[in-house]
């Protein structure tokens, strides 16, 4: 999620926690552009639109995250941030660490994938963060709202969720 995992580093703590990640999830196919289809509000995001990630292999292995989103408005001037994330040593590839500032790194779990890789929810061990993405600008309806049954199941309070504003898709 875009700026979102900014959040993710600050204040983070690993703390034991019955979430539940994917089985397993190839990191190269996760790899690209991601869009934000909702996410719990968080201050670093305040005033995001048309939020996107875009992932990609380094030459470390590491992965480069680069977040983006408009200020106010889908016309409004774009924010980005850039960071990097790794696997934490989770043999499912579906608990990465996320970091914006050394030396402060963020918990980014990989809590439900689609078997084709077309949407994707990002959670955090405590539930404080929660990101739906999508390769897409939107999700249909029937998708979005079985998504939503899967992340309540998960414990999640589905009244912070807040649904962001993308371009209309061509």
């Amino acid at each position: 999620a875009v700026l979102a995992l900014l959040g993710a580093v600050l204040g983070c703590r690993s703390t034991p926690s019955t979430l539940t990640v994917v089985e397993q999830v190839d990191l190269d196919r996760y790899l690209g552009r991601w869009y934000e289809i909702a996410s719990f509000p968080q201050y670093f995001q305040r005033g995001c639109v048309a939020t996107q990630a875009r992932y990609s292999r380094r030459d470390d292995g590491r992965i480069r995250v680069e977040n983006q989103c408009r200020d106010q408005s889908l016309d409004g001037d774009l924010r980005r941030a850039e960071g990097v994330a790794w696997v934490e040593n989770d043999p499912s590839n579906a608990k990465l660490r996320v970091q914006f500032f050394w030396p402060f790194s963020g918990h980014y779990w990989i809590i439900e994938l689609d078997p084709e890789y077309r949407w994707a929810v990002v959670g955090h061990p405590e539930r404080k963060y929660l990101w739906i993405l999508s390769r897409t600008p939107t999700l249909e309806e029937p998708v979005y709202q079985e998504i939503l049954a899967r992340i309540r199941a998960q414990g999640y309070d589905l009244t912070r969720l807040n649904r962001t504003l993308q371009p209309p898709t061509p």
